[in-house]
């Protein structure tokens, strides 16, 4: 019994191992494809998205600074939000960098598949929740800055004909209520790329690396 256990255990470490070639199926010579490719569309995707939500949240910054200019740092807020998307993929990229297992001296490579696998979808989960966000606070930023200005601007003119009463709160109100909901819009629109860095976090400590014979 205890021999047929061991053949067993034989065959299927052969199973794993190619001795003639000194590779393991469990780690080919091809896995490190997919941990780079993880790697990349981690700092791409996340920079798409935000360069997206910069490009579009500034323009609306500009079409309300023509009108309201003593807004324009007041409602920079989503630009910086946009920003930071592209930090979310740099840091996932450090981070899957160091998991890489460089072959060994005889050429016998120690990444694994579940290695390559695991890091592309940590690299895609960051990259496309930062592309979801980027594009979502560059849309909302554009339409908020826009109306916030719109209503600076329509409250100087109340102001400017002489109105002086509440005047259904077009005269008295200094936009914050307008300008808060923006904010907390682009806010939630921001967690998305924070969720996927968390995920792509969780998922890059899942490790399995082969050693020789293995």
């Amino acid at each position: 019994m205890a021999d047929d256990d061991q053949n067993a255990a034989n065959n299927f470490q052969n199973l794993l191992y190619n001795e003639d070639a000194n590779t393991s199926y469990a780690c080919p010579s091809w896995a490190p494809v997919l941990g780079f490719a993880g790697i990349a569309a981690s700092v791409v995707l996340a920079n798409l998205g935000g360069a997206y939500g910069t490009a579009k949240a500034g323009l609306g910054l500009m079409a309300m600074g023509i009108r309201s200019p003593e807004l324009l740092m007041r409602n920079i807020i989503p630009v910086v939000m946009a920003g930071v998307l592209g930090i979310y993929g740099l840091i996932v990229a450090v981070i899957l960098n160091g998991k890489f297992s460089v072959p060994e001296a005889s050429g016998y490579a120690t990444y694994s598949q579940y290695n390559g696998f695991a890091h592309l979808a940590a690299g895609l989960c960051c990259g496309l929740c930062s592309l979801a966000s980027g594009l979502s606070i560059g849309i909302a930023a554009d339409a908020g800055t826009r109306a916030v200005g719109a209503q600076s601007a329509m409250d100087a003119s109340w102001k400017k004909m002489g109105f002086t009463g509440d005047s259904g709160g077009q005269v008295n109100s200094s936009g914050d209520a307008l300008f808060v909901g923006t904010i907390l819009i682009q806010v939630f629109a921001s967690n998305l790329g924070l969720y996927g860095l968390i995920a792509a976090l969780i998922i890059s400590q899942t490790e399995y690396s082969c050693a020789s014979g293995n």
